[in-house]
């Protein structure tokens, strides 16, 4: 069957495409129930844009367009408002010394992760979504998508209304907590 008399199945989506949109969004939200809702809304909205379907992609990588703005749309409401939000998250005082140089109980660390141990790898996942969880909404919807979605920062920053000079901030004092929270729970 050819690109041009294809048609899009409905009563196949979920069969066919519901574990994988299960799985995408479980990575970025972290919330079952929440991941479900999703999967069934991208479900929802996609039958009623059945018509605007141009074919210029499959229809997996159509729905997870969709479901991918309503992840954006989750991110903008959690951080709405909380981009000053910074309660139990440390500081670059916390990391750095007056001169620039690391406190000593913050230098770098190796974590262990070098070999690829398949248990290893499950374990440490666990913890770094246990310690992205511990984000403020917006580092974490800024954090997900430039280093899980490979957004470009254009895009970011249009998206999640923050200024080129904000995101680079926030990825830096992102990646600073989650060093320190996988020093602490990981090593």
């Amino acid at each position: 069957m050819g690109i041009d008399s294809y048609q899009l199945d409905p009563h196949q989506w979920v069969k066919q495409h519901a574990d994988y949109l299960y799985a995408y969004t479980i990575k970025r939200i972290n919330n079952h129930e929440l991941a479900k809702d999703l999967v069934q809304e991208t479900f929802l909205a996609a039958l009623e844009r059945v018509d605007k379907f141009e074919q210029k992609s499959s229809e997996r990588t159509w729905l997870t367009a969709i479901l991918k703005n309503k992840i954006i749309d989750v991110y903008r409401k959690k951080s709405s408002g909380l981009l000053k939000e910074s309660s139990g998250n440390e500081t670059e005082q916390d990391f750095f010394q007056e001169e620039g140089h690391w406190w000593p109980d913050h230098r770098p660390v190796s974590f262990g992760i070098e070999d690829i141990d398949p248990l290893v790898s499950k374990e440490f996942n666990s913890i770094l979504q246990k310690c992205m969880q511990k984000l403020p909404a917006m580092w974490l919807a800024v954090f997900t998508m430039k280093h899980m979605d490979d957004e470009e920062t254009a895009t970011i920053c249009a998206e999640l209304k923050v200024s080129p000079a904000n995101f680079w901030v926030i990825i830096h004092r992102t990646k600073l907590n989650l060093r320190a929270c996988l020093q602490k729970n990981w090593i």
